[in-house]
Order: C-alpha cells, then sequence, then structure tokens
C-alpha cells in the first residue's frame, strides 16, 4: 500500500503550477523596481505623462 501510495502522481500537476506561481512571484518581488520602471516608460511612450504608475499607485493610498 505504501509503495503504491509514493507512485501515483495525480496531484503532481497541481504541486508543479503552485510552484510555477511561486516561482514567477519570487522574481516579481526581485525585480519590482525594474518593472516597475519599464511600465513608467512603456507609459509615458504611449500618453507622453510622466509617471504614469505613480498617479495609479497615489489612488490606492
Amino acid at each position: 500500500m505504501l509503495r503504491s501510495f509514493l507512485k501515483d502522481e495525480s496531484g503532481m500537476g497541481t504541486i508543479e503550477i503552485v510552484v510555477i506561481v511561486a516561482i514567477l512571484v519570487g522574481l516579481a518581488l526581485i525585480f519590482k523596481d525594474g518593472i516597475t520602471a519599464f511600465v513608467n516608460n512603456l507609459m509615458k511612450s504611449i500618453w507622453k505623462t510622466p509617471n504614469a504608475t505613480e498617479n495609479m499607485t497615489n489612488e490606492y493610498k
């Protein structure tokens, strides 16, 4: 019974997705400043408004 339990892979898909999401969240936290700068530059080039993400974040403070 123990051997069959250890060989059972029915929940592996869920575990893999949780690990991938955890890695993505970790990378987002590590590169938060770079991502914010990239989004600011993108917003500036699209709408020609400075610090577009600062305006959005100030609304939630």
